[in-house]
């Protein structure tokens, strides 16, 4: 089925190019060049963002950044409580499904578990993290993202915080 909605064909041009789009993209791109957080935990979130919200894009790639996320770390996130995962991360993934599906979850039980695993910049960014990992929602509903390659593919960021999809992993 073909998207309504007619998607730019400028790739530098953030969606329809409105002055709200450009704000948008400029905040995602100070998001990404924050550098507090290891990239095992941002790439784990992002991954979290990913399956939650269903983005076909987001689940097909990988950060570079982020070596160690093999597969089946990767796979860890859809039942991070139970997994095998550092503590660290799993308090990572309860945040960030706190502050998705249920901002209510976020009690002082997690709050003093955030602060005892993460610094105040740590999460500052790995809250800022989720917000950008789920900009993309309404376009996810409306099922207008932009379509991934088969398989999965690098994902890297310049200096500037753009994000290029690279080869196949």
């Amino acid at each position: 089925m073909s998207s309504r909605i007619p998607l730019p064909t400028d790739p530098s041009v953030p969606k329809y190019g409105t002055p709200v789009d450009f704000a948008v993209a400029a905040f995602a791109a100070a998001v990404v060049r924050q550098r507090a957080l290891d990239p095992t935990t941002t790439e784990l979130v992002r991954l979290r963002c990913a399956r939650v919200h269903d983005c076909r894009l987001c689940q097909s790639v990988r950060n570079v950044e982020a070596g160690e996320v093999d597969e089946s770390l990767a796979t860890q996130v859809d039942h991070h409580e139970t997994s095998v995962l550092s503590e660290r991360h799993r308090v990572a993934l309860r945040l960030t499904d706190a502050m998705i599906l249920d901002p209510s979850a976020a009690d002082e039980a997690l709050r003093a578990d955030a602060r005892r695993l993460f610094t105040e910049t740590e999460i500052a960014e790995l809250l800022l993290d989720v917000v950008k990992w789920s900009q993309q929602k309404a376009s996810v509903a409306l099922r207008i993202e932009v379509a991934p390659r088969e398989g999965l593919s690098e994902l890297s960021f310049d200096a500037d915080g753009q994000a290029r999809v690279g080869g196949a992993l």
